[in-house]
């Protein structure tokens, strides 16, 4: 069987979102399957490492696909003659992307439908491709992944997609991600902090993400704790980030703050390792990596309700209202006052995170395609 991905998230010194969910489960599936060839298609020139076995034939097809005209050129004309010179059984794109232009089975990749709960985070040209495209994916796919029961119900309802038509898949974080010794701990505190805890929150800087109420929550923590605890935001600036970045300037609290920018993956682990809880307040999630990351280095998580998060941590986390600054303070300041219950986190944490892992996350992935080729 010829299996043809579409790898253009497989970036050098630049695996994010959809770069990792290709690198972790496509690593794993080649390996398992020697017997299938895998034709890897990129959109420009690529890094030997992501040809991860012999049976990877890499193709660069250009141009780079970075804006809505050229997403729709480099799906419906370039990817087609591709799937046509090789075979191709089945076309895997894990970006929610898929060519509307051929007759291969496609397995379609969809994390979250962000962008219909809030449009405004979103440029106005994607937006409208998004709107105007995502149906029609969602339709031409001969089966659908996602990543939480969450993100599944979300597609059913905002799209009447039939349920058999559309698998769990989970995420993970990398096995990397674990305890760190008290020695590294203090050094990433007196590198960071100034020896001092923090609360972590780790990935981009952008309005999804809902920074500007966790700096409303770390204000009215302040105010009542009076502690020198200090908040480590640990991601590159992402979009519209600049409102943030300049409220920043003003912010009463803002001596208490550290921006870390993009920071390479050994290092994340020892932030988030070192840090007294992760505060991932984002508005929608299709899964949370991050979530799970800090539970894998046994650090306790305040994240937010209603929400894929909450589905993925279960009762090994502390949920907050997003939209509620006083409620994110609140499980702050429960977090910060009882010893007790931050113990208890990390050890349920500990053990929820057990249930998810890249291997497992690759064999789902397996079923979905198989089921494309199989329709």
């Amino acid at each position: 069987m010829t299996i043809a991905v579409n790898t253009r998230f497989l970036l050098k010194d630049y695996l994010e979102g959809y770069g990792y969910f290709l690198h972790e489960t496509f690593s794993r599936i080649v390996r398992n399957h020697p017997e299938h060839l895998f034709v890897f298609i990129f959109d420009r020139p690529y890094d030997e490492r992501f040809v991860f076995e012999k049976n990877v034939t890499p193709v660069v097809i250009g141009p780079a696909a970075r804006h809505p005209l050229l997403w729709k050129y480099w799906y419906d004309i370039k990817v087609p003659p591709v799937l046509r010179k090789y075979k191709a059984d089945v076309f895997v794109s894990c970006d929610g992307f898929c060519s509307l232009r051929t007759k291969v089975p496609q397995c379609l990749v969809i994390h979250d439908l962000a962008f219909l709960h809030y449009p405004s985070f979103n440029k106005k040209s994607h937006l409208l491709f998004y709107k105007k495209y995502t149906p029609k994916f969602l339709e031409k796919a001969a089966s659908i992944a996602t990543v939480s029961a969450f993100s599944k119900k979300d597609i059913i309802d905002s799209y009447k997609i039939l349920d058999e038509k559309i698998e769990v898949v989970y995420s993970a974080a990398k096995k990397i991600f674990k305890p760190i010794s008290d020695e590294a701990k203090l050094s990433i505190k007196n590198k960071y902090t100034e020896g001092k805890e923090y609360f972590v929150y780790t990935g981009a800087v952008h309005p999804r993400k809902n920074l500007m109420n966790l700096l409303k929550a770390f204000s009215v923590f302040k105010k009542r704790q009076k502690t020198n605890m200090k908040l480590l935001l640990a991601g590159r600036l992402a979009w519209k980030y600049e409102s943030f970045t300049e409220d920043l300037k003003s912010y009463k609290y803002r001596n208490d703050v550290v921006m870390t920018g993009y920071i390479e993956e050994a290092e994340l682990v020892k932030i988030t390792g070192a840090a007294y809880a992760l505060v991932y307040p984002s508005l929608l999630e299709g899964f949370g990596v991050p979530v799970i990351e800090a539970m894998n280095c046994n650090v306790p998580v305040i994240t937010s309700a209603n929400s894929a998060m909450q589905e993925i941590a279960k009762d090994a986390a502390l949920y907050s209202k997003p939209e509620s600054h006083i409620d994110i303070a609140d499980k702050m300041m429960l977090l910060y006052k009882d010893e007790n219950l931050r113990q208890e986190l990390i050890e349920k944490g500990n053990r929820i995170a057990q249930e998810y892992s890249w291997d497992r996350t690759a064999t789902l992935l397996w079923q979905s395609i198989l089921k494309a080729v199989n329709k």
